[in-house]
């Protein structure tokens, strides 16, 4: 026996399961068109559409390689192109054989020193050899380098503003014209070597870099000489500074005579004739040149 109220409650009930059934069935709903509907929901999930690159396996797939592939192809293009300019930059300069020239240590420094100053009682000035190749600098004191040379060009530039300061007269306008007068001036003399060497024909195995080592040691007499001017004065500074002209002259012929005159080292004695005539007297010619750099590119730092 049911009463009224029972009934009328059930029959609700139904319904409303009726209408419930009809909504989630309804195919007029936008959602199920993105619902998964088969037994295996995780075969065809497309939850990740629109979430971004890194989702989908398939672009994964196709981004990797290209990446690698232009990573591959930037690196090859950098390793060659790094090679060529190595190739060319070492055509006119010669970056790998600039290490035989800074191979240096304390010890040589100072020895080296002492033997521009005082050149007098040095009496072997050969290179040594080992399997034709000469030995590094800090093993032998008779080899050029460029470490003191450049060094000293530095020094001297210091030493300059610090003579010019003394006297009122510094300015970074003065001392840039000093640097690039002491630089200009040593091309010049370079160049001017280099071409009397080809127009007398001397077989030598001096090099450009050997040139400018020879030329950059007279920096270190220049600042000597300059030194000496700030502490005692004009006279201080040219009792000095003839000291150090004539070190470097002494220097200069027993360094070079070895090398422009090497067929007649070779041989132990001196070839008579005019083309060694020639290679005695430009080896004079650059010996007597250092003191003139010295004594132009200081005088007027001392007042």
């Amino acid at each position: 026996m049911e009463y009224p109220n029972q009934s009328g409650f059930r029959q609700r009930k139904l319904q409303a399961g009726v209408r419930m059934r009809g909504t989630l069935g309804d195919p007029r709903d936008p959602s199920l068109l993105f619902d998964d509907t088969s037994a295996g929901g995780d075969k065809h999930d497309l939850s990740g559409v629109g979430k971004g690159p890194g989702v989908c396996p398939g672009q994964a797939l196709i981004s990797d390689p290209m990446s690698n592939l232009a990573l591959a192809y930037g690196s090859s293009l950098a390793s060659h192109g790094r090679e060529m300019m190595d190739k060319n930059l070492d055509r006119f300069i010669p970056i790998s054989k600039l290490k035989y020239y800074f191979a240096v240590d304390t010890l040589y420094v100072g020895k080296k020193l002492g033997l521009l100053v005082f050149p007098y009682m040095h009496d072997n000035w050969e290179v040594i050899y080992q399997q034709d190749t000469p030995v590094a600098p800090r093993f032998d004191i008779n080899a050029p380098d460029l470490y003191i040379p450049v060094m000293g060009f530095i020094t001297y530039i210091l030493v300059a503003g610090l003579a010019l300061g003394t006297q009122n007269r510094f300015s970074p306008e003065i001392l840039g014209i000093q640097a690039s007068s002491a630089l200009v001036w040593l091309i010049i003399e370079v160049l001017a070597v280099l071409l009397s060497l080809y127009l007398v024909t001397v077989n030598t195995d001096l090099t450009t870099i050997d040139l400018v080592a020879f030329s950059g040691y007279k920096y270190v007499g220049m600042i000597v000489g300059v030194i000496a001017g700030l502490l005692f004065g004009r006279m201080g500074y040219h009792l000095s500074l003839l000291w150090c002209c004539v070190s470097t002259f002494v220097f200069t012929i027993r360094t070079l005579r070895l090398k422009i005159l090497s067929e007649a080292a070779a041989e132990g004695r001196l070839v008579r004739g005019a083309k060694n005539q020639l290679r005695m007297y430009l080896t004079m010619a650059i010996a007597a040149a250092q003191p003139v750099f010295m004594y132009w590119l200081t005088f007027h730092l001392v007042r």
